[in-house]
């Protein structure tokens, strides 16, 4: 039996730190995934760039309810879920997903926890397990899912590699490079097509 692991930002939705820091005039919060491997030491620096500016939570959602899929995001995913089981892996926090969930047609989507202060200053994180994609993607391996993976980031690059099959999508020209035995895609059809080749294969 197949379910297939999507990420969510780069793949269906745009980056939100990207879009944060574009509506907050801070530019050094686009760095993203793509650019830190180090999700921790990621996290752990935009908290300290936001405590210094005196944003928090309140600031970030407003922007997030800006925020669409990217075009063709929904009719792709719409497509998949006709064929097979489907689950969005993410490393963003239930805080932020919500909105982003409703405008994709509520799919189910694993992801993190922010700690947040009773004024909104987002003090922490707890992430749901370690490695949350790779271990999300093994444990549905033990009971019995062959995966087929699709990410754009550093981050995803366990998940894809430890699956049946795995895609990149719209990554960058580096992880491209490193990883030339992944696929490599940038456009929803031609990664429908592939998807659905796995899932026959």
């Amino acid at each position: 039996m197949n379910i297939v692991c999507l990420d969510l930002e780069g793949v269906l939705v745009p980056e939100i730190w990207i879009a944060f820091a574009e509506a907050s005039g801070i530019p050094e919060l686009k760095r993203t995934t793509r650019d830190e491997p180090d999700y921790d030491k990621l996290m752990k620096w935009r908290i300290g760039i936001l405590k210094e500016h005196g944003l928090g939570l309140r600031e970030i959602q407003k922007v997030i309810e800006t925020i669409d899929p990217m075009p063709g995001a929904r009719s792709f995913l719409d497509a998949l879920r006709e064929k097979t089981q489907v689950l969005i892996l993410s490393d963003t926090f239930t805080q932020f997903a919500a909105p982003l969930m409703k405008k994709l047609g509520w799919p189910t989507i694993f992801c993190n926890t922010l700690e947040v202060a009773s004024d909104g200053e987002v003090t922490g994180f707890h992430m749901r397990v370690e490695k949350s994609k790779l271990t999300t993607v093994r444990a549905l391996q033990s009971i019995g899912f062959d995966t087929i993976a699709v990410g754009d980031s550093f981050n995803d690059l366990g998940m894809i590699q430890a699956s049946k099959a795995g895609f990149l999508f719209r990554s960058t020209e580096q992880i491209k490079r490193d990883h030339p035995e992944l696929s490599a895609y940038e456009g929803y059809d031609e990664l429908l097509d592939a998807i659905l080749a796995a899932l026959d294969a």
